[in-house]
């Protein structure tokens, strides 16, 4: 069965910094892309950053520039340092991986619970 974990979120001031992490865990084949997805009360779940197995990299336009993805594959780990945090980040943030599992017969989206994040001063 696979498992995603986010660590990593809580309370920072405005202009401040948080890395988010986020580990796969169980029988799995192989990972393609992975990324982060944040829903703040009353909003929509938006995708905010994804990487690609290859490292490539895409972010909605409101984080460009202040955010980064980051993935480390020998630990099926995918991590987002966010930097001049504003109080419209605050939302929970969900990571992702698409990726076949053991005996799978093809890929598909695993979603891990959510880390809540909270930029106020």
């Amino acid at each position: 069965q696979v498992q995603l974990a986010e660590s990593g979120g809580g309370l920072v001031q405005p202009g401040g910094s948080l890395r988010l992490s986020c580990a796969v865990s169980g029988s799995i084949a192989s990972i393609k892309s992975m990324g982060w997805s944040r829903q703040a009360p009353g909003n929509q779940r938006e995708l905010v950053a994804v990487i690609t197995s290859g490292g490539k990299t895409n972010y909605v336009d409101s984080v460009k520039g202040r955010f980064t993805i980051s993935r480390n594959n020998a630990k099926s780990a995918v991590y987002l340092q966010m930097n001049s945090l504003k109080s419209e980040d605050t939302a929970l943030y969900y990571c992702y991986a698409n990726l076949e599992a053991v005996g799978g017969l093809y890929t598909k989206d695993y979603w891990g619970k959510g880390t809540l994040v909270t930029v106020s001063s």
